[in-house]
């Protein structure tokens, strides 16, 4: 079953070509690997299907529905979630609240029910202290929980990104450049980490990333891009090969 399919997308910004006829599908339950050099069009690819771009032209469909310049509260209603190269936590925030905060917004609360604590609100209160403790417990943040996130350390960070993530329920998750900043141990456990998340909750994960041994490892399959382009679509040990990504990319052949 196709998760997700995109269908000649197009955009521009002043008359460059961010994003170039793209076409690619994503299918239920796989890790779809995205590269490329710095400015290929990977980020504004993912701004274009969460909803912060609108395309110029061509479709995304999702789970069969089009969801073409949908905003980007829409689409997590309906299941797609995002991670930022920047990480946008709420500094201030506790990493409870962080997560409380990405839970509840599914919460179909009404004023009479929060104003009166009815039943079902307080029910609803409690899955979900429940359930951001079990994320927090999942990703290691324990004895963090209280802390604001803005005081965590860079991997902490990450980590709690991708909690407040999950947490929104998705049945697909943009994952980007999460590695970015991580040494050599960080990745290998941040790899282990996103294939524990796919199989534990399964989701279906579409990734930028620029450490090629992360990418690699966790992919089922690859999209290199370049120029706004798509340039082969295929397995990571088929990609790794490609004479047009080695020359656009990678500079040789990975071992």
């Amino acid at each position: 079953m196709k998760v997700l399919e995109v269908i000649n997308l197009e955009k521009s910004f002043g008359g460059v070509k961010a994003v170039d006829d793209v076409s690619f599908f994503i299918e239920q339950g796989e890790t779809f690997g995205i590269i490329g050099p710095n400015g290929a069009g990977k980020t504004t690819l993912f701004n274009l299907i969460s909803g912060i771009y609108t395309p110029d032209n061509g479709k995304i469909i999702f789970k069969g529905k089009d969801i073409t310049g949908f905003m980007p509260y829409k689409l997590s209603h309906i299941g797609i979630a995002r991670t930022f190269q920047n990480m946008r936590l709420f500094g201030s925030l506790t990493v409870l609240e962080n997560i409380l905060s990405a839970v509840l917004s599914k919460r179909p609360y009404n004023i009479f029910q929060a104003v009166f604590r009815t039943n079902g609100y307080t029910k609803g209160e409690k899955n979900a202290y429940n359930m951001a403790r079990e994320l927090i417990d999942f990703f290691g943040l324990n004895e963090k929980a209280d802390y604001p996130a803005n005081s965590l350390s860079y991997g902490e960070q990450r980590r709690l990104e991708l909690a407040r993530a999950l947490a929104t329920g998705p049945s697909l998750m943009l994952i980007d450049e999460p590695g970015a900043g991580m040494n050599p141990k960080e990745i290998g456990d941040l790899a282990s980490m996103i294939k524990t998340i796919k199989d534990k909750f399964s989701v279906t994960i579409a990734i930028i990333e620029h450490q090629m041994n992360l990418i690699m490892n966790i992919s089922d399959r690859i999209m290199a891009m370049d120029f706004g382009e798509v340039i082969t679509t295929s397995t990571p040990q088929e990609v790794k090969k490609d004479k047009r990504v080695i020359e656009a990319y990678l500079g040789e052949e990975l071992d």
